[in-house]
């Protein structure tokens, strides 16, 4: 009796520290799922903030392209103009060309009257071109001739040092205007340069914000697939704690009916060897009688069958396992066998925690136990196909869970298997080697 007692003071030890770890467990998750709440909603405002540093960038380069189409369009204008003034200097050159010919000419008609008024002694005699006249009328005649004369080299003259000014000005006018245009085209140029280099880097800038942008976007999604999964763990755990609850009441009832079938055996042996015993001594006196028959004892009840918690997932050979790799840290363990339908199980009895397709672990399920007072997740992942169990199943140890497959970030077909003592993190913080817990 005494033992008895001391076995049920254990087992309700046993189920209280159960449901106390599950509390704390709970509590766990519940504590991730808020950090996880909180930090979305920091990512959130990241990617608020972001969005508005895009649209001020696009804006941005908007007012830049209109810049530069501006610049473009000046650029043009002056190119045009360039091209005006160039055909300008080719009119000038052909005018300049003219006006050189005609000082040419007149250089040579002067340099003739140079030398005429050196060979006649420096000046011309006018006294004897006059009194050499014949009569009065040629006297008129060469006096006109030589006002004619004289005013004609005084117009030559004239005209010879205004074609060469007018030449040193449009020479100068020309080559002034073709410099300032060259240089307006310069520093267009210059400007268009600098609005190319600042579209570039607006450019490089929003490209960046796109690609923050797009990391913000996967880590909220993954912070809201590991809420999704704490979630679905959370309520796992709750189911998994219901079946230990009825699984422990169904063994209590068990127990209870085993002791009272054996307490009514023992009874009726008893009552039963009780009228054996006064039946002989009513029947024989005086006579020496053989000793009383040993009543029979109660049936000692079969052993339970020997089970191991876990069992092998699935067939084939451990292609890697747990422990660091070349690729960093493999929290679990891959087995892999010929053949395209290699079938995987359930390693033990609990409840379905996730079954999805997931980017990583591509069709993959998440199994919550509770086995002998501990918390243990199972992971299954790169299969064939969509899983064959659903979110929230209760499943038993050896349940077809899907095919061996090459889903997700995997290379060739195998089944990832992964055991957490515990429930599952992102960090994987509880995943322990699995090979000891399958021999």
């Amino acid at each position: 009796m005494k033992r008895k007692l001391v076995m049920a003071t254990l087992s309700l030890s046993l189920v209280f520290s159960t449901y106390t770890v599950s509390a704390e467990t709970l509590s766990s998750i519940k504590e991730k799922k808020e950090k996880n709440r909180s930090e979305q909603t920091e990512k959130q405002g990241e990617l608020k903030k972001n969005q508005n540093q895009q649209d001020h960038t696009l804006n941005q380069i908007e007012k830049l392209e209109s810049s530069i189409d501006k610049t473009l369009e000046d650029i043009g204008n002056k190119k045009e103009s360039i091209q005006g003034t160039k055909a300008s200097i080719e009119k000038l050159k052909k005018e300049i060309d003219v006006l050189k010919k005609r000082i040419k000419e007149r250089d040579a008609l002067l340099k003739e009257r140079v030398t005429s008024m050196y060979e006649s002694g420096g000046a011309v005699n006018y006294l004897d071109v006059v009194l050499g006249s014949k009569d009065f009328g040629d006297f008129l005649d060469r006096v006109f001739a030589l006002n004619v004369i004289a005013e004609q080299d005084k117009a030559i003259l004239e005209e010879h040092k205004q074609d060469k000014e007018s030449v040193e000005k449009k020479k100068g006018q020309v080559e002034s205007e073709l410099l300032s245009l060259n240089a307006d085209l310069t520093e267009l140029e210059g400007l268009n340069q600098k609005l190319t280099d600042q579209k570039k880097q607006k450019n490089a800038l929003l490209a960046q914000l796109e690609t923050e942008e797009d990391h913000l976007h996967d880590h909220i999604m993954q912070l809201d697939e590991t809420n999704e999964l704490l979630s679905a763990q959370e309520a796992a755990i709750k189911a998994e704690i219901e079946r230990a609850k009825r699984e422990e009441a169904e063994r209590k009832k068990r127990e209870a009916e085993a002791r009272a079938a054996a307490a009514a055996a023992a009874e009726k042996a008893r009552a039963e060897a009780a009228a054996r015993e006064k039946k002989q001594s009513n029947s024989g006196s005086g006579s020496s009688s053989s000793p009383a028959p040993t009543p029979p004892s109660a049936p000692t009840p079969a052993p339970a069958p020997v089970s191991r918690d876990f069992i092998m997932p699935s067939q084939g050979i451990i292609t890697s396992g747990f422990g660091n790799r070349s690729a960093g840290m493999h929290y679990g363990m891959d087995i892999a066998q010929g053949g395209s339908t290699v079938p995987i199980v359930a390693a033990a009895s609990g409840t379905v925690t996730r079954a999805y397709y997931s980017s990583s672990y591509g069709n993959v399920v998440y199994i919550t136990h509770y086995i002998n007072g501990q918390l243990y997740t199972t992971l299954y992942a790169h299969m064939r196909s969509t899983p064959a169990v659903s979110q929230g199943q209760s499943v038993s140890q050896g349940t077809f869970l899907g095919y061996q497959g090459n889903t997700g970030a995997s290379r060739g077909q195998h089944l990832h298997f992964e055991l957490h003592k515990g429930p599952w993190n992102g960090s994987k913080s509880n995943a322990v080697d699995p090979r000891p817990y399958l021999q």
